[in-house]
């Protein structure tokens, strides 16, 4: 029901940051908790935060907390994700997604679309 492409990836040096954006379109933005996941190559996908469709509720992996920030921007349809402090075990393709049931969910199944993904390389 909603389209999303991220964007703002690149190789960075440990202790550096980056901003991911995901931008959606289609289905009303608003009414959906969105996701970020990432994937690094030999792992499965894993949650890494969320937040409610009204941005009043963020969830983070214990292995981000305090280095990693959510938000969100309902009129301008888009989601971000502030990565500070970044860990070359940081590195992955980083996948946003969209929950129609809005609770900031970790679980995947919950999640109704996915973007692409981006690339975040972090070197040490």
């Amino acid at each position: 029901q909603v389209q999303l492409v991220e964007s703002g990836g690149g190789l960075v040096q440990a202790g550096g940051s980056l901003r991911l954006s995901c931008a959606a379109s289609g289905r009303t933005f608003s009414n959906y908790a969105m996701g970020w996941f990432r994937q690094a190559p030999g792992k499965d996908r894993e949650f890494v935060s969320a937040i409610s469709w009204g941005g009043s509720s963020t969830k983070y992996a214990d292995s981000v907390k305090g280095r990693f920030t959510i938000s969100r921007d309902n009129a301008k349809k888009t989601v971000f994700l502030q990565m500070n402090s970044l860990k070359p075990e940081d590195t992955a393709v980083y996948y946003c997604a969209a929950d129609l049931a809005g609770g900031a969910s970790r679980t995947m199944s919950d999640y109704e679309s996915w973007g692409q993904g981006t690339q975040v390389t972090v070197s040490s």
